[in-house]
């Protein structure tokens, strides 16, 4: 006869939230990580609710984990309710309830370590019982494998599979050393920099450049032979604040070398198409408190980011 202790209903939420996480995780190490626990306290919980069950959920070898016959029927029935238990509370709290928990957030490198850092804040002091995870590399995550809630990207997004929420835009321009004009007059029209060496980002451009007048709407396209290409937008800053090539960056990574006049702009009456910034998440029937605040707060936070810098 089992000695276990009858489980309440909020332990028995626990360790279906446990299961789940096991296997999105693809491992109990990683289901341990992402919910700030130890692996013997998962392998626990999965043991427990394994015996509260009577059936075996994962076949388990040192090599590979795998949903048992149970074990898939348990986990779709598992998210369902985890679902409902998320929608419930959320209703029985009230739309104006302070949310309470933890993000796990991918943002560009760049943009996230200077323009989103301040929003970032300003969430976290206006939802005191909330902690997000700010993670910064500029490659779409495995956001189920990962733990991850939700995404910024800037760029277009082609996965069908995520719901992309537009923001906003970034603008861009091409830009140089005053050195590399060599005491040249800072060319007006952008056929004339075809014939300046070139940086590539590689992220976005790699051997053409394409600008359109602001006001004309007139396009001009021209082949470039980078001296120098990298994904990184600091890089590509520095790399031309050295004179080593002109580039197309955003505007707001410029801002500061323009009014120094380390940097000039090219064809300041021309623009790189700019690129548009979204907010990335799987799709849910219901999504959590916290996460709808987030994005509440980044639909806000982004346009006022570039806004800011369009002034002269």
């Amino acid at each position: 006869m089992s000695t276990d202790l009858p489980l309440a209903g909020s332990d028995r939420i626990a360790l279906l939230e446990t299961f789940v996480r096991v296997v999105e995780a693809g491992s109990l190490s990683a289901a341990a990580a992402q919910l700030g626990s130890t692996q013997p306290t998962v392998s626990r919980r999965l043991q427990q609710l394994e015996r509260m069950l009577g059936v075996r959920l994962l076949q388990r070898s040192t090599h590979r984990m795998a949903l048992t016959d149970d074990g898939a029927r348990c986990y779709e029935r598992a998210k369902d309710l985890l679902a409902g238990w998320q929608m419930l509370e959320s209703d029985v709290r009230g739309a104006d309830d302070q949310p309470s928990g933890h993000l796990r957030v991918v943002a560009p490198h760049a943009f996230g370590q200077q323009q989103l850092i301040g929003p970032v804040a300003d969430y976290l002091q206006r939802y005191p019982r909330m902690t997000v995870e700010w993670l910064l590399h500029d490659r779409m995550p495995d956001f189920i494998g990962e733990g991850i809630d939700c995404a910024i990207r800037v760029g277009e997004v082609g996965d069908p599979s995520v719901i992309a929420l537009r923001l906003g835009e970034v603008p861009r321009i091409a830009v140089a050393s005053p050195a590399l004009l060599d005491g040249r007059p800072v060319p007006a029209h952008a056929s004339e920099l075809a014939d300046l060496p070139w940086l590539a980002l590689r992220t976005f451009y790699r051997d053409e450049v394409t600008l359109t007048h602001a006001e004309t709407g007139e396009a001009v396209t021209f082949p470039i032979r980078p001296r120098l290409s990298t994904d990184g937008l600091q890089a590509i800053r520095n790399a031309a604040i050295r004179g080593l090539g002109a580039a197309i960056a955003s505007e707001w990574a410029l801002v500061d070398d323009l009014a120094t006049g380390q940097l000039v702009h090219l064809a300041p009456d021309w623009q790189a198409a700019p690129l548009p910034v979204h907010l990335v998440y799987p799709p849910a029937r219901h999504q959590p408190t916290r996460l709808r605040r987030f994005i509440d707060a980044m639909r806000v936070a982004v346009p006022i980011a570039f806004r800011t810098i369009q002034a002269p």
